[in-house]
Formats: structure tokens, sequence, C-alpha cells
């Protein structure tokens, strides 16, 4: 499968990195806005990927079958549209885009040009996700799910001595929410599909980004808690809280250890040893489903990314972040 690169950061190069692992993978292009940061980039390759510093060359490049698009949130999806009526299957970075309208222009260019799209969501295709997915029976009626990423960001020292960073810029569409909350919300959604009800708060830094935040989410037989922030650090696992017993993980982003805490005071490690890198299985569930002709993750799936979009989207709307983005979509009806 012949990929081409949108982006040249340090999560492209853990991209490739993992997916080299596959097999399947061959890098055959890199996007950058420069040609000096692209060609500094494609020389880490023996693959000699070509430098484009042309997204629109790259798409109608007959050299790349797929793209992986890891650019900031607001360029998600321009450029996967753009790749998609080029003819690419698109993987792209999570949060998938702006806001739910976006998302859904972008499901729409998948289907009208027959291409996979699909989120990159790494934990919900872990081998610890299908663990937790195929044991919660074992924990008996669900009554709460509650997830928490909180990781203090090396930009945050930065923005303190007044530079903002892409990282706590609204015009790429960032801040806590989107860049870690997801990794709470996707998985919730996976298991639980969309909440009936939301109530979200959170703390706007001076850029107009949200630094922090908790959303209370209802269920009809539960509640979900989400906590997010770039501002402060959290070392609380993730839970499942069922009737019988407590589901336990280590790190809702990627998990790697999960385990029961009965009632009775016993504990079942349900772990499960992973080798691969943490990338490698959504990048092995995305080929694989181009080389079946299939065109929607039943993980991963277009549905669950945009539920998840629509869920961001109210939230931010409570506590008052709106991007550059939403007003082009208001605008645009």
């Amino acid at each position: 499968m012949r990929f081409g690169i949108v982006g040249t950061n340090w999560i492209t190069e853990r991209f490739i990195q993992a997916a080299i692992e596959t097999d399947e993978f061959s890098l055959t292009a890199v996007y950058s806005r420069t040609e000096e940061k692209g060609q500094a980039f494609a020389a880490k390759y023996n693959s000699q990927p070509e430098v484009f510093t042309d997204l629109a060359q790259m798409a109608a490049s007959d050299q790349v079958d797929a793209v992986y698009i890891a650019s900031p949130n607001s360029l998600h999806a321009e450029q996967a549209i753009l790749c998609m009526n080029h003819g690419k299957h698109v993987l792209c970075e999570k949060p998938f885009a702006s806001n739910a309208a976006e998302v859904q222009s972008m499901i729409e260019a998948a289907r009208n040009n027959d291409v996979l799209l699909m989120e990159a969501v790494k934990s919900t295709l872990m081998p610890n996700f299908k663990i937790i997915k195929d044991h919660m029976y074992k924990i008996g009626r669900v009554r709460r799910y509650f997830a928490s990423y909180c990781q203090y960001s090396s930009r945050f020292d930065a923005f303190k001595q007044g530079k903002v960073l892409n990282a706590f810029n609204p015009a790429f569409s960032n801040g806590s929410l989107m860049d870690l909350g997801v990794y709470c919300l996707y998985p919730m959604v996976a298991l639980f599909g969309k909440p009936d009800e939301i109530r979200a708060v959170g703390v706007l830094l001076s850029s107009g980004v949200d630094g922090e935040g908790s959303i209370v989410m209802k269920y009809p037989d539960m509640d979900a808690i989400v906590m997010h922030s770039k501002i402060t650090d959290s070392y609380l696992p993730a839970e499942i809280q069922g009737e019988y017993g407590t589901m336990v993980i280590d790190k809702i982003s990627q998990p790697y250890e999960v385990k029961i805490h009965y009632r009775d005071g016993t504990i079942e490690d349900l772990t499960k040893a992973q080798t691969r890198e943490p990338m490698y299985y959504e990048i092995q569930e995305f080929i694989d489903l181009i080389k079946s002709g299939e065109r929607n993750s039943s993980i991963n799936s277009l549905e669950c990314s945009l539920t998840v979009a629509e869920v961001m989207e109210e939230a931010r709307q409570q506590f008052g972040l709106r991007y550059e983005a939403d007003l082009k979509n208001t605008s645009a009806h």
C-alpha cells in the first residue's frame, strides 16, 4: 500500500515506525509546506519518498494509494476531501475535523468517491479494547463510564510567557477537548453510543482555547464523566462501573492493562500482552479494509466519528468555545 503523508511532525514519524511493522506499507510521498522541511523528513527513510509542497499534486500522483493526514485540526477536512476527490483512501488523525458539519462533508466525499475514510484512533483498535468489549458482561449492568486525559502541555510554559504556539491557537481548532478529550469520548461512543444529554464546563485561556474541562453525559441507565486538561496532570485510570464489579483500565488513550475488581474483593486480570507499536493496529485495520473492499470500519466507524464530533461541538458551545471553522459553517447555511 503506497502512502502519502501530510504533516512532518513527531506523530507522523511514530506512524511510519508502526506502519513498517505491517510489511504492507510503502512511503512514497511526503507533503510539507516547505521543500526544506519535506526533504529533511524524507531523507530519514530508505524508500526515498517524493516531496510535494502542493497537496493537490500529491493527491493526483499515481504513486499514492492512500494518504495519512496529521496536520493541524483545522486543516483535516479540506485536505481529506481534496485527497478523496482524487480517489485516495484517507486515514485522518483525531479529531476528525473542527465540527460535525465538516465531518459530514468528509463522509459525503468518501461515499461519492468510493474510498475508505477512517479516523486514526489507536486505542479502540488495540488488543485490550477488544478485551474490554468482550468481558464487559462480567460486571453486570453498567452504571458509569469514567475517563480522564489530563497532561500538562510542554507548550503551556511558552504560553504563560506570552508566546501562543499552535497547541493553544484557536485558528487551528485546538484546545484541551479537541486534542485530549477526544481520547476519552471516542471509546465511550464506541462502547455505548450517543449520550442523551450533555453538560459541559471548560476553562478558556486568553488565546480563546480551552485549557481544561469536564463533561457529564446521561444515558438511559448510566452516566459518563470525562475530564480533560492541557494545563494540569492526572494519574487516574479509567473505570467502567457495573453492578457486579468495576473494570479498571490503566490508560484510556492506549489501554495496556485491564482488570475487573469484583464486589467480593477478587480481582481478575484480563490484560492481553501487546508486542506491537500502539499505532500498528489502526494501520493494519485500515490496510485490511482497503484490501477487502470495505469502505467503513466496524470499530472506528464513520458513524462513531460523526457522533464524537457532535458531542464535542455541543460541549464547546456550552462553555463558549467557537472556532473560525464554526463561523464558516454558520455562514454557509
